[in-house]
This record gives C-alpha cells, structure tokens and sequence, in this order.
C-alpha cells in the first residue's frame, strides 16, 4: 500500500535547540533501517540574516525560521510513525492529539521548503510579449529574470518613452 501513496510534507515539534540533533538522528534511522522509501526528506527551515555587531561590522548568520520544528517528508506507516515519534528530542507531530496531518501544496509552498526550479526560454536581451495582465499586449526586451523571485523585468514603450516592469514569468512569451 505505502508504495503507491505519495510523500507528504509533515511538521514535527521538537525540544527548542534539538531540531539539528533530531534532523542527524532520524537521517541515521532511516539510513540504518533502510526506509529512505517512506521517510524521503528533513529540513529545518532557516534563513540568512545579516546582523550589526556592537563594534558596527555586519556578519551574516543563519537562523532557524521555525525554532523548535523540523519539517519531514514522509509516507506515513506505523514503522515510520514509530521512528519518527522515538527520536530523541522530539516531543510529536503538529495535529490535533499528535496525529500527522499533511502540510498544504499552498503551505509547503509559502513556507518554502520545496524548491521548484523554473527554467525559461527567454534570457536579459530578448525580445519577449507580454501575454496576461494588465499590461497584456505590449512587446519588449528582457532586462533581468529573477528565477527566484518569479519576476521579470521588460522594458516596454510606454507613452512615447521606455518603462521598465516586473511581471510574473509566467505572463510572459518569447518573441522569435
């Protein structure tokens, strides 16, 4: 049954400071009971920072955007539940009475834990329309692409004079 289900993300909770033990712990489960199969993915969500030190220098740090949870991509068996849930540190799924409940496609998403990579077919310099929005219609040529930021900046003729806009990449179709 498991191999036709599809992984789901999970959130697991954690004692505050554990999350990297937990992540390393439950890595060594799964690599030594070989269930690389049901439980696919750990992450624990950080960010870089830049902070300002008392003597004024800058320094990048990494933070943990959710301390205290770990975020897990599993099939959800007894043999899964039960190694995740007897890791130690871990305190439970988040859910009503620690029961897993699946993270959204919208959640996963705006948390950021998948990465989706989008490759277009248009690059700073081509020539590109515009093909939904408000600015529908209009020709013009890529300044930049922001894979990252799902944006991209064209330089259309606006009025008699060229304005730069960011649109989706998604409304947007290369010229030949």
């Amino acid at each position: 049954m498991a191999e036709f289900e599809e992984a789901k993300w999970y959130v697991v909770h954690t004692y505050s400071g554990y999350e990297n033990k937990v992540m390393t712990d439950l890595e060594k489960m799964v690599e030594n009971r070989g269930m690389q199969d049901l439980i696919q993915d750990i992450k624990i969500p950080t960010e870089i920072v830049t902070e300002i030190g008392a003597d004024g220098k800058e320094k990048q740090v990494e933070r943990k955007i959710f301390p205290g949870y770990v975020m897990i991509k599993m099939i959800v068996t007894d043999d899964s539940w039960y190694v995740v849930r007897n890791t130690r540190g871990c305190t439970g799924f988040v859910g009503p009475a620690s029961k897993p409940v699946p993270l959204s496609d919208a959640e996963v998403e705006s948390l950021g834990v998948e990465k989706h990579s989008v490759e277009v077919p248009y690059k700073a310099g081509d020539n590109v329309k515009i093909i939904s929005g408000p600015l529908e219609g209009f020709v013009g040529v890529v300044q930049k692409v922001d894979v990252a930021a799902n944006d991209v900046t064209v330089l259309i003729s606006m009025f008699g004079r060229e304005t730069p806009v960011d649109v989706s990449l998604d409304q947007v179709k290369e010229v030949k």
